[in-house]
């Protein structure tokens, strides 16, 4: 895939929990709150960004589950939230609000692409650009979105793209130091409850 990521680091957080996360549903572009839990992840999330420090703009998508967790982060940290559209999860078509499958390795390899859904190529170069633009912002910035887009950014990082990202956890994402491909990707401890 031609698009490249900018070597500059930035913070990664996936959105709370919702209904539809807690019954494996697929997503996509569906716009699903968060639940109760998804809102208590988002406050620890919060926390422990404040423990981090630093972070100095916030990158949201424009599906609430996303804007939400980020307004969280935010109002703990101080700080306004811009919204990317770019950012928002991928169209997943007919898979929508069906259980999750085993289709998506089959996805990601470009071998099938549900009816009505953006192919994983697409996703790729959409989000390495959405977070080229979120880093040329002051630095470090939180980029708050979605599962599979971060499936398309680990792909981008030089790793196994098709990894789950657990909800609601910071990851510090580090382009190579020593001018390599593999980027380091570090979730961070959660604070405590």
């Amino acid at each position: 895939m031609a698009a490249t990521l900018d070597p500059i680091g930035f913070w990664f957080l996936r959105h709370g929990e919702t209904d539809w996360n807690a019954q494996g549903l697929s997503q996509g572009s569906t716009d699903i709150p968060l639940n109760s839990v998804g809102l208590a992840q988002a406050r620890r999330a919060a926390k422990t960004l404040v423990g981090i420090g630093g972070i100095a703009t916030i990158i949201s998508s424009p599906l609430v589950r996303a804007r939400v967790t980020a307004e969280i982060a935010a109002e703990a940290l101080g700080l306004p939230v811009a919204i990317d559209a770019g950012l928002r999860e991928v169209e997943f078509g007919e898979q929508e609000g069906k259980p999750m499958g085993d289709w998506y390795d089959d996805w990601i390899a470009g071998d099938y692409t549900p009816a009505g859904a953006e192919t994983f190529v697409g996703l790729y170069t959409r989000v390495v650009a959405a977070v080229n633009r979120a880093t040329a912002q002051p630095g470090p910035v939180l980029v708050v979105a979605h599962g599979a887009l971060f499936r398309a950014l680990r792909l981008a990082f030089g790793h196994e793209p098709n990894v789950r990202t657990p909800n609601a956890l910071p990851i510090c994402c580090e382009p190579p130091a020593d001018g390599g491909r593999v980027w380091e990707v570090t979730p961070a401890a959660l604070a405590p409850e």
